[in-house]
């Protein structure tokens, strides 16, 4: 089994839209998502990103507020889960949620090892 990176873009927008119950009612459908992903010992790790950021350039020299993308390009959240290769994380990644609102992604990498 190896770990993968699922990089979550965009669906902000649409989610700002909801009322505060269809928010939670969503958020619900999150946790019984990632619930599953951790009963069946897949899920490694997970949170949402704060909207705010900065974006360090040349050891810091340059230091500019970020992100800086289009909606649908900005990182909200990231998973790490485990799975046999590449084709199996993809299939998992099919499930998530972020998928109920258009213009969302899953970005889908494989964590490499540093070992030499």
């Amino acid at each position: 089994m190896s770990n993968f990176l699922y990089l979550f873009r965009g669906g902000d927008e649409n989610f700002n839209k909801l009322s505060q119950e269809e928010k939670q009612a969503h958020m619900q459908v999150w946790a019984t998502w990632m619930g599953g992903l951790t009963e069946e010992g897949r899920l490694v790790d997970g949170l949402p990103l704060g909207a705010d950021g900065k974006v360090v350039e040349n050891r810091g020299e340059v230091i500019t507020n970020g992100p800086f993308a289009e909606g649908e390009e900005i990182v909200g959240g990231y998973l790490i889960v485990s799975a046999k290769d590449l084709a199996e994380a993809v299939e998992i990644s099919k499930g998530c949620p972020i998928f109920d609102y258009e213009g969302s992604t899953v970005e889908v990498r494989e964590i490499m090892s540093m070992d030499m």
